[in-house]
């Protein structure tokens, strides 16, 4: 993972054989980033999909086991109940014959590179447990 830090933006490159959650996750933890909105594009090896089924409140799995270009990464780093980072991430990705799958991203290894855009703030956002959902939502008041 390679850094470099301009004002509130954060510029990461991530290299062959790295995990992007967990990599952000380090990041996140480690600079103590209050939320951040990220963006990337890059290309990786495998990764794994979901797709929510909000009638059964679960997530489907869905493996990609081949060479992938990252058309698009997009979502945010906030913080866990549990006080750890959380990084909640769509991605679209396009296969050799052009076809294209998108979900949340559940893991997803890099090769040969991830260009990471992550735009901070200071100002600590949580997420809590909806009972409506089941999902881990943002903590946010009006």
């Amino acid at each position: 993972m390679h850094i470099k830090q301009i004002a509130e933006t954060t510029l990461i490159r991530l290299e062959a054989g790295e995990e992007v959650l967990a990599s952000l996750r380090a990041w996140a933890e480690r600079e103590n980033v209050g939320f951040a909105a990220l963006q990337a594009i890059g290309a990786l090896q495998r990764a794994v999909l979901a797709h929510f089924d909000p009638a059964s409140r679960a997530y489907t799995h869905i493996p990609v086991e081949q060479q992938t270009e990252v058309v698009s990464l997009v979502g945010n780093v906030s913080w866990g109940p549990d006080g750890a980072p959380v990084v909640h991430a769509h991605a679209l990705l396009s296969r050799a014959n052009g076809s294209a799958v998108g979900g949340h991203l559940v893991e997803g290894i890099v090769s040969p590179t991830l260009e990471v855009v992550l735009h901070t703030l200071p100002e600590r956002v949580e997420r809590q447990e909806d009972a409506a959902t089941g999902l881990r939502l943002w903590k946010v008041t009006r």
